[in-house]
């Protein structure tokens, strides 16, 4: 059996994924941050730059899903905690897979979308050029300390996610209480691409790529038919059979959310995952309106 181990395991992504991998069979390790609960727990603290060697020898994979949440005000102080929090923790996962005796064969770091900037209609792969802003800087800081350190014998794959929709947590839980109260509606002019997935095919993604030696690189994790802002606002007041009158134009959420309204809520990128795609992933969901049917009324 394969020895797994994974940051980031309390956040929305990590707490569906260990349960997810020890029912396929894997021995599961979380790296956690506060006093060690038990065995399969390995400390570390990334603030201060501690991580012990040892403890991290023999593992197969080493998943690393941290990251402070981008929504809300950015000020300075929320930048550079979405900064460090993503670059600090890559860079010393990366750091001491090169220090290792027995190195991983698989380094899985987390990316996102963001990376590739605001781009309106441009249909987007793993190949295409990073985007401008804020977001496209970090994601590449984030992807370049993930992989600056690795040695040859690791293969490194960036998980460059977009949304993740689930009922336990992400957008989608923070859309459903004012949408089902009937308060939901579009962003801006709606016509921003959302690239969309399904946290079922997060999983499954992350399964497929451990599963699959000839992927390597970033990797797109998203659904293949991304949707506007529009038919994503339409799709799920259809699916809660509430009215979605409620429009907010750019300059209120500008005015609320300020720098992330443009470089998130109002940001377009039209993401297709090719990797994913060309190396045999089977989406359990194309279509938007299947997954929040199944999101929302699954027991």
């Amino acid at each position: 059996f394969m020895k797994i181990l994974v940051s980031g395991s309390s956040g929305f992504i990590g707490s569906a994924l260990i349960p997810y991998l020890q029912d396929k069979g894997f021995d599961v390790s979380r790296l956690i941050r506060k006093k060690i609960q038990s065995q399969i727990d390995i400390f570390w603290d990334p603030e201060n730059g501690i991580l012990e060697r040892e403890s991290v020898e023999g593992f197969d994979v080493i998943i690393n899903l941290c990251g402070e949440n981008i929504v809300g005000r950015w000020t300075q102080k929320k930048k550079n905690r979405i900064k460090t929090s993503r670059v600090n923790t890559a860079s010393l996962i990366s750091k001491t897979i090169s220090e290792l005796t027995d190195p991983p064969k698989l380094f899985i770091s987390a990316s996102a979308v963001g990376f590739y900037g605001n781009r309106g209609d441009e249909v987007l792969n793993e190949k295409s050029a990073i985007g401008k802003g804020f977001l496209a800087e970090v994601s590449n800081e984030w992807e370049t300390a993930a992989k600056v350190n690795v040695n040859s014998g690791t293969r490194v794959v960036l998980l460059r996610s977009g949304l993740v929709l689930g009922k336990s947590g992400g957008a989608l839980k923070q859309m459903l209480t004012p949408f089902k109260m009937g308060l939901g509606g579009m962003l801006g002019d709606g016509k921003q691409y959302w690239s969309w997935i399904a946290l079922d095919d997060t999983l499954g993604s992350i399964f497929h790529i451990v599963n699959t030696d000839s992927i390597q690189g970033p990797v797109n994790i998203v659904a293949p038919d991304p949707v506007t802002n529009k038919e994503f606002v339409h799709i799920l007041s259809e699916v809660l059979k509430r009215p979605a009158l409620f429009h907010m134009p750019a300059f209120i959420i500008r005015s609320i959310f300020g720098e992330m309204a443009d470089e998130g809520l109002l940001s377009s990128t039209r993401v297709y995952p090719a990797k994913l795609t060309e190396s045999g992933y089977k989406f359990n969901y194309h279509d938007l309106k299947k997954a929040l049917n199944d999101i929302v009324y699954r027991i």
